[in-house]
């Protein structure tokens, strides 16, 4: 009674009552530090989103303005070309740099060479990969890990040390200046990778899907052609991609083991020379047009691409 007459006598409250709200003020409810927590989340990925598309574009940029600028390039009359300092876009708009590069004696064979070469040394990849890749990753024998191993150190070496023994080899069996004996001067490059690229594809399908298929009766090459090969088609398709793209563009063995008849469009094109030096503009447009049928077979396989790439990505 005392307590509560001072206290109304002072005009304060008591003490237990003052600090009853005041530690309800500072509790809070569940349901809003939930609210705050999804909120901080989120800003947390739309700030990380952002940063990887930024980082993306930059890299884009990066990697595209090169082409790009290879593609103005083409358009340019002969004086913007060598115009210092240079320019990005053509100040005047011209078609003859393609004129002068597709009329050039010489660059409708190479184009069909190119096109010889990078297919059959493809084909001749695919055919010896499948089959070395297949046999390493399921019979996992010692043999199989030195051979792999010995696939990889094979393509560390420089294309330079095996060129010109090659090249004589290739003359000595009468397959000089031919677009078989560059295939399979190519396929000495792409095959190591062939190898490496089917592996990881072939070891992400479940061994569960031979041993159901030996049971309906298959044999194992049965099995590895109407079960394994249709689930791979996607890594089939990425190993085929680089197998032509490393012999699409390859320009060391083009230039050491053809002289006219099978030379290449790489080689075709550092030949664009004239009595003033390089011809900027006939080089950049053949370029160009050189670039169509690799964009074009990107496009053609893309879904099979993306399967590929995401092979074995999920598990179980």
């Amino acid at each position: 009674m005392r307590l509560a007459e001072r206290t109304k006598h002072d005009g304060g409250t008591p003490a237990t009552a003052s600090a009853a709200p005041s530690a309800a003020a500072a509790v809070v409810p569940p349901r809003k530090r939930r609210s705050v927590n999804r909120e901080g989340l989120e800003a947390g990925r739309r700030s990380t989103r952002t940063l990887l598309w930024i980082l993306l574009a930059a890299a884009m940029v990066l990697y595209g303005f090169p082409f790009l600028y290879l593609l103005f390039t083409s358009f340019k009359t002969p004086i913007d070309t060598i115009a210092v300092p240079p320019t990005i876009l053509p100040r005047e708009w011209t078609l003859e740099n393609y004129v002068n590069a597709l009329g050039r004696s010489g660059v409708p064979a190479s184009f069909i060479n190119s096109i010889q070469t990078a297919i059959i040394s493809t084909v001749l990849s695919l055919v010896l990969a499948v089959p070395a890749a297949y046999g390493i990753t399921r019979y996992k024998t010692l043999s199989g890990r030195i051979f792999i191993m010995a696939a990889l150190v094979t393509r560390m070496v420089p294309p330079v040390a095996i060129g010109i023994p090659l090249a004589s080899m290739m003359g000595s069996v009468g397959l000089a200046d031919t677009p078989i004996a560059l295939s399979i001067a190519h396929t000495t490059i792409s095959l190591p990778l062939s190898i490496w690229l089917m592996s990881s594809f072939f070891e992400a399908v479940p061994k569960d899907l031979e041993e159901a298929a030996t049971v309906d009766g298959c044999s194992r090459l049965g099995a590895l052609w109407r079960v394994v090969i249709p689930v791979v088609s996607g890594g089939i398709a990425v190993t085929a991609i680089f197998a032509f793209l490393a012999s699409w563009n390859e320009f060391l063995f083009a230039l050491l083991m053809t002289a006219i008849r099978s030379q290449t469009t790489p080689v075709v094109i550092a030949n664009f020379q004239t009595q003033f030096g390089l011809d900027w503009g006939s080089m950049t447009a053949l370029a160009a047009v050189y670039s169509i049928p690799v964009i074009l077979l990107t496009l053609l396989l893309q879904r099979k691409i993306v399967a590929g790439m995401t092979l074995g990505a999920v598990k179980g």
